[in-house]
């Protein structure tokens, strides 16, 4: 005959199905804005802070690094274009003048809510920046949808204005997107060789065209190091 259920263990049962209640609950109130999210976005959504708290207390993906030399690379930025996500022409001679922050993202990853803040960063510096997202599925496929599926997910859950380039390969390859390709070799831009190491890595290139910042995915877009760099 099998023995009844202890009271300890059912005070146990008891407590984790109202922690499990609780963090069901507070993914639903954290996304009480948010359309056409599958459940694994809704939750990291929910855990941005926590994550981002996380990542930056154990240093993971947290390097940062600056260009001081100020040299003109050796193929010019400005020479650069690439395909929006609505099919139309990027050409980066239209940025001469301004800050771009380059960055490869993805809707399925742990730093997907930095999509608001890069739109913070956007709207707080419009006159001296632009801000460029190139959606790639690279890491673990955190990025499936369509080019039409993720402009709609941008807008709709994080109010995204700024421009999106169609969904390419970032990461060094034959197929590498030729804006990462130059962002990654430093025989074309004059100084980085460090390609993306996960989705949100953000490169900032500045008025006369010369990479100067690179941060890794642990470092927001509102963070006081880009914001930092953003301001110099």
């Amino acid at each position: 005959m099998a023995k009844p259920v202890s009271r300890k263990l059912k005070r146990g049962l008891i407590v984790v199905l109202l922690l499990i209640l609780a963090f069901v609950s507070w993914v639903e109130i954290a996304n009480l804005n948010t359309k056409h999210m599958n459940y694994r976005q809704k939750v990291l959504k929910a855990v941005y802070p926590a994550w981002m708290w996380l990542t930056r207390l154990t240093g993971k993906n947290s390097k940062q690094m600056a260009n001081t030399t100020a040299k003109q690379p050796n193929q010019s930025f400005y020479d650069l274009k690439a395909t929006a996500n609505n099919g139309s022409e990027i050409s980066f001679a239209d940025f001469k003048g301004k800050k771009v922050l380059l960055v490869n993202t993805a809707s399925n990853c742990g730093y997907t809510s930095q999509y608001e803040d890069l739109q913070k960063l956007y709207e707080d510096n419009k006159e001296k920046l632009v801000v460029i997202g190139f959606p790639a599925n690279d890491f673990k496929e955190q990025e499936k949808g369509s080019d039409e599926e993720i402009a709609q997910f941008c807008k709709v859950n994080f109010g995204v204005t700024f421009p999106l380039a169609r969904k390419s390969v970032v990461i060094k390859s034959a197929e590498q997107n030729p804006v990462f390709r130059w962002l990654s070799d430093a025989a074309k831009n004059g100084w980085c060789n460090q390609e993306p190491v996960w989705n949100f890595t953000k490169y900032l290139v500045n008025e006369e065209g010369v990479l100067t910042g690179y941060f890794e995915p642990s470092l927001s877009p509102v963070s006081e190091e880009v914001k930092k760099a953003v301001a110099r």
